[in-house]
């Protein structure tokens, strides 16, 4: 059945959450290796989570019991995808409150627009459910240390959606530069270039109005009447989300932390805007950011430009030569390219394979054994200060500065 009318429905989404919120103070429920996991997605779009979610659905014995979307169609498409995979039919809600408020969900799968996340995540974390939250974590310096907050003192199992490090290639790559084999870091940059912003495919859904809780997408932002391409389209708004260097960068971002052991950057600048793709959209189609790691001496820098697709790479640089990562998909290319040190990389060199797990069953086995998953909530913190670092540059036009004794960004 489909809950969550207009006026109604958010006013027993309201009262239902906040008897949830008090009963799940004392709610625990311990999973052993063979109970079911129940599990709400609350978002079923494009990013194609529900599918990771039920390509294990045997294998970490899961169940989709739980669907939200604002959007019509695409509540009853996930339907049809869950009895089609699994043989079950999960009820259907519009907003996300009343999700949380089922008792006998064990964890949610979060894949929305940027703009909600930390409040989802803190909703989630306060009602006692463990939490796959997609990237960015966070578009709002004190969003994020609510949702933070909320996720340690709830002790909940908490995987950010950066998968990219729980692929073959990113994880090699990881081992061989903290195993010491690039030597010194000292600088890691990335370009992801398009001919059209990614934001135009999502910008070609039609939407109706009769079918979407206009509201309940907006949420905290400001009213405005419906806007069928803010809702299709919303990768291209800066209300709901940054821009390339705060949403494609933070797989960069976090790749940074992930192969350095960095937590995060000092500082930061910034420079872009719309030079080819000018339409009703607001986030730039072409930014570069720098960030600076000095304490551990090495530099970080991202580039995206939309009107030519040419010239997308990853590479880091280090004193015993150059280890390149633009395949995410593959093993990573090293050489000792550039380095006249004694020990640089001999020509041949291979970068070891190491086992991975898929990013969603790592997830549901944590939510088993309570042990911390691949991206933990500190790696979204981590990546969040990163992407705030850059976009408040991109704003100000300002060198800007991470102080982490008041965990504050402030102007250098």
């Amino acid at each position: 059945m489909t809950r969550g009318g207009r006026l109604e429905g958010r006013e027993l989404s309201r009262r239902a959450f906040a008897a949830a919120s008090i009963s799940a103070l004392s709610y625990g429920r311990i999973l052993g290796a063979n109970d079911r996991i129940s599990v709400g997605m609350i978002g079923c779009g494009r990013r194609g989570l529900l599918g990771e979610v039920l390509k294990f659905h045997k294998e970490s014995n899961l169940q989709v019991s739980a669907l939200c979307d604002t959007w019509r169609q695409q509540r009853e498409a996930a339907v049809a995808k869950v009895r089609d995979a699994a043989g079950n039919t999960p009820d259907t809600y519009v907003h996300y409150r009343d999700v949380l408020a089922l008792p006998g969900i064990d964890a949610v799968v979060i894949g929305t627009p940027d703009h909600q996340h930390c409040r989802m995540l803190a909703d989630a974390a306060r009602a006692k459910k463990d939490a796959y939250c997609e990237k960015p974590l966070a578009m709002e310096w004190k969003e994020l240390n609510i949702a933070v907050d909320a996720v340690k003192r709830n002790n909940r199992v908490v995987q950010i959606g950066t998968q990219v490090r729980s692929w073959p290639g990113p994880a090699a790559a990881a081992a061989f530069i903290r195993s010491g084999g690039l030597g010194k870091v000292l600088k890691i940059e990335q370009a992801r270039n398009g001919y059209k912003p990614y934001w135009h495919g999502y910008g070609e859904r039609k939407v109706e109005e009769a079918d979407v809780d206009w509201k309940a997408f907006l949420m905290h932002r400001r009213y405005r009447p419906f806007n069928a391409d803010q809702y299709a389209a919303w990768y291209g708004y800066r209300d709901f989300t940054a821009g390339p260097h705060s949403n494609l960068a933070v797989h960069f971002m976090d790749l940074v932390h992930y192969f350095t052991g960095a937590k995060y950057p000092l500082r930061a600048v910034t420079m872009g805007g719309i030079y080819r793709w000018k339409d009703a959209r607001t986030c730039p189609d072409s930014i570069e950011t720098i960030l600076e790691y000095p304490q551990e001496g090495f530099m970080a820098r991202y580039s995206s430009v939309f009107g030519n697709g040419a010239g997308s790479y990853m590479k880091v640089f280090g004193t015993r030569g150059v280890l390149d990562c633009s395949n995410w998909g593959k093993l990573p290319e090293i050489s000792g390219d550039g380095s006249q040190e004694p020990d640089k990389i001999a020509p041949g060199t291979k970068v070891p394979e190491v086992e991975v797990t898929h990013h969603m069953k790592n997830f549901f086995d944590c939510v088993r054994s309570r042990k911390e998953p691949m991206a933990p909530i500190d790696a979204g913190y981590g990546h969040s200060i990163a992407a705030l670092l850059s976009d408040e540059a991109f704003v100000r036009g300002r060198r800007m500065v991470y102080d982490p004794a008041a965990k504050k960004i402030r102007e250098a």
